[in-house]
């Protein structure tokens, strides 16, 4: 089977197409023929040298697909619904990029029906993404405010959505007047981090309250306006970092009583995958089939295509998913 996988650290131009014996089904694993994959940004991140790969994992880039079951191990639970010929998606450690994959059955749903195969691939890093940071980790209620850094990217287009649907504010950070405009259009109220402050803007929104919850995909130099943009008793989770040290006022920290949190989805444990996984399906999965969440795919690319598809993801052009196709 076709895999691709990065030569040497580095850009786009590093990824190759291999071919590889297909991997061992574990007794609880399910191998999927593979009709997308997405492109997230730990896949940039591994390809740049900068992401370590999860113990047991292989190098095959790619955390998540869509694709019909191929086999099934023997001791996947019968009622699961996981079965030979089922059209399914999955969070899968390592090998979305390739024609079949084998993920645990636990990271595996089955397709919403409201969505092609195809773009169901865009959906289990990015619905686990938001699920488990905006309303696991912080407690997003009905009738806060929510702030989404990045909200024209694949995880920010899914969290306007989902948190509209659960009934919170959104307000969002983007880079141009086209993404403002889209970002409108899915339900967000967009800040232009380009030309204004979004900490100023985001008190000026909010009436000087602030917002409960922000999901921060930037990390330090975003630091002290997150702290500033939340209101008494906000919610910071940080998800991604572009550098690693950050100064805190702990005084403004201590006065209005924030709590600042700091994830990531790959490195956890498989038991953590599964409840999160469980949560998808319980929650996001019945906003898909109610049309009220959609998969925002930006353009599909071959996996021959792979190195053009990194270019694109990587200039940050994109509203939405970059899917690969086999």
């Amino acid at each position: 089977m076709r895999v691709v996988v990065n030569s040497r650290p580095g850009g786009p131009e590093v990824l190759e197409v291999q071919e590889r014996t297909p991997s061992e089904l574990p007794s609880d694993g399910v191998r999927i023929k593979v009709a997308a994959a997405g492109i997230n940004r730990a896949d940039v991140l591994q390809r740049e040298g900068n992401y370590k790969i999860p113990q047991g994992a292989s190098e095959v880039l790619g955390l998540e697909v869509a694709g019909t079951v191929v086999e099934v191990g023997p001791d996947v639970d019968p009622d699961s619904g996981i079965e030979h010929g089922a059209e399914v998606c999955a969070l899968v450690d390592s090998g979305g990029y390739s024609d079949e994959v084998v993920a645990p059955a636990a990271q595996v749903l089955p397709a919403p029906s409201a969505v092609t195969l195809e773009e169901a691939a865009g959906l289990p890093e990015v619905a686990a993404t938001v699920w488990s940071n905006i309303f696991m980790e912080a407690r997003a209620q009905e009738g806060e405010t929510v702030l989404i850094h990045g909200g024209s990217g694949g995880v920010g287009t899914a969290a306007i959505q989902i948190c509209k649907a659960a009934g919170l504010r959104v307000l969002t950070t983007v880079g141009s007047a086209e993404k403002a405009a889209y970002a409108q259009r899915l339900g967000a109220e967009p800040i232009r981090y380009d030309v204004e402050d979004f900490a100023a803007r985001v008190k000026e929104l909010t009436d000087g309250r602030g917002v409960d919850v922000i999901l921060d995909v930037v990390g330090p130099d975003y630091l002290e306006g997150n702290l500033k943009s939340l209101a008494v008793d906000g919610r910071l989770v940080i998800i991604g970092i572009r550098g690693r040290t950050g100064q805190i006022d702990l005084g403004r920290l201590v006065a209005k009583r924030l709590h600042v949190a700091g994830t990531a989805l790959r490195p956890r444990p498989a038991a953590q995958k599964a409840h999160i996984m469980q949560q998808v399906r319980d929650h996001v999965w019945p906003m898909i089939e109610r049309g009220q969440v959609h998969v925002v795919v930006d353009r599909m690319f071959m996996l021959s295509q792979v190195t053009e598809a990194h270019e694109y993801f990587d200039s940050g052009a994109h509203k939405g998913k970059v899917l690969l196709r086999p």
